[in-house]
């Protein structure tokens, strides 16, 4: 059962979890369950998903229950007029707050605008020596994508020289096999956490939270970023 926290007769809103593509992909043969139809079913009628997460990425996925909410809510997320909030663990020690405006190249080779805001939650360091240092540090982050794009967060944040534990293939390959192999963690740590909107039809004004999930819980909790 997908947890669903928010649902009229226009919208609904899920957590979704770590590892389940939002729906059938050519690029993704292997997966026999979607959020699309797992959610068709759950609830008894046809939805359409309003945005995309990664499948790697955790948290709120919106999905329209008609067609006409439907192109209203791609036209906010297109407008850039949803808020959007993440919570990531990254490598390394991360500025207070920071601005990151750097370009990124799309499929088609073409160059778009990509301005990413955060601030650091919580640094820890573990007694775990990697490379040439005698311990691992971390960061949580909450990040605000103030655009769109394919692998935004995931793109910016290796651009930082933080790349976000568990992302493949813009992450560190060291990083996430330690990850693996030390501490059987093979998620990508990357939660979609919040989500502020006018609800297209009604006006109202929404706010919603997923709560984190499973395997980010036990990450946090061991690196000692609670």
């Amino acid at each position: 059962m997908l947890e669903i926290i928010f649902q009229d007769e226009n919208l609904v809103a899920i957590n979704k979890p770590h590892g389940l593509l939002v729906h059938q992909s050519p690029i993704a043969r292997d997966a026999e369950e979607f959020a699309l139809q797992l959610l068709r079913d759950q609830i008894g009628q046809n939805v359409w998903p309003a945005h995309r997460l990664d499948r790697k990425t955790g948290g709120l996925l919106l999905f329209s229950l008609n067609k006409e909410t439907n192109a209203l809510l791609q036209a906010l997320f297109r407008d850039n007029k949803i808020k959007k909030k993440y919570l990531a663990i990254v490598r390394g020690f991360t500025p207070d707050e920071m601005e990151i405006d750097y370009p990124l190249r799309k499929e088609n080779g073409t160059m778009q605008e990509a301005f990413t805001r955060f601030k650091t939650l919580k640094r820890a360091e573990i007694d775990v020596a990697f490379g040439n240092h005698a311990s691992s540090r971390y960061s949580l982050v909450e990040a605000a994508p103030e655009t769109g794009r394919m692998h935004q967060l995931r793109k910016h944040f290796a651009h930082i020289n933080h790349p976000i534990i568990g992302d493949r293939p813009h992450g560190c390959n060291k990083q996430n096999k330690l990850f693996k192999e030390n501490w059987k963690m093979d998620t990508m740590l990357l939660h979609a956490s919040r989500l502020e909107f006018e609800h297209p039809i009604t006006h109202q004004t929404l706010h919603f939270k997923a709560t984190l999930q499973s395997e980010f819980l036990r990450m946090r909790e061991f690196l000692g970023l609670n």
